[in-house]
């Protein structure tokens, strides 16, 4: 049983994430993302998920450590470019994979988080994002309706939290971050730095603690870079 926001473990804080739950999921690329929650899910095992990201991180870090580990059914995301054993499961039929616009992806992660059901939007008429979708014009131009994302848990990565679990992300770590955390039934966060009530600028705040249900602070972030490029000597 969980009493109040502060948990002591990754392990605790993810346990009650069951087979075939669904899972909105921070970050761009690897930046941003809940390594620490990620990791806990892994040893934990949990199966069947469906999960809404940007992207499914690489094969040996990130969402890439579930995928690796089979853990994943279903993912839903703008880009899949950078992973390996992601093509691998979708071309052998393993994975189930639904493609979105990263902007309808977004939006469809803050419409679920605001109680809207769904919103028309000119994005991906005409292309195969389209089919089976329903469609209605207006001012004679064609929308597609797509649906507000709401998920059993969402998992996301702060700079520094207050114990209420205001939420303040640091550059562009923020991200889908605060997204994502809307679009959570019960979203749980993991920070760097946690700090008393009051000592964040409200002005800074990024996603209200009514939104977070679930507090932890991480160490030892490895941070590691998506792909590192130099110029040649």
């Amino acid at each position: 049983m969980f009493m109040g926001k502060i948990i002591s473990s990754f392990s605790e804080a993810v346990s009650d994430i069951r087979d075939g739950a669904s899972i909105v999921v921070g970050g761009f690329g690897l930046s941003g993302i809940p390594e620490m929650a990620i990791q806990a899910l892994r040893e934990q095992g949990t199966k069947d998920l469906t999960v809404y990201s940007n992207n499914c991180g690489v094969d040996d870090w990130g969402l890439g450590l579930l995928l690796a580990n089979k853990q994943i059914k279903k993912m839903v995301a703008s880009y899949v470019g950078e992973n390996k054993i992601f093509e691998q499961q979708y071309l052998s039929g393993e994975l189930e994979v639904e493609l979105t616009p990263q902007g309808t992806l977004a939006e469809r992660m803050r419409a679920g988080g605001a109680g809207i059901p769904g919103f028309y939007t000119a994005t991906g008429v005409g292309t195969p994002i389209a089919e089976g979708k329903e469609t209605k014009e207006f001012n004679g131009k064609t929308y597609l309706l797509e649906e507000g994302i709401v998920c059993d848990f969402a998992l996301v990565k702060a700079w520094k939290a207050d114990k209420l679990g205001n939420l303040v992300y640091r550059k562009t770590a923020r991200n889908f971050n605060p997204l994502a955390a809307m679009a959570g039934k019960i979203t749980i966060a993991e920070v760097e730095e946690l700090v008393e009530p009051g000592e964040l600028d409200p002005n800074e705040i990024h996603t209200p603690g009514i939104y977070v249900q679930r507090l932890l602070v991480g160490t030892n972030y490895q941070k590691r870079i998506e792909r590192r490029t130099v110029v040649q000597p």
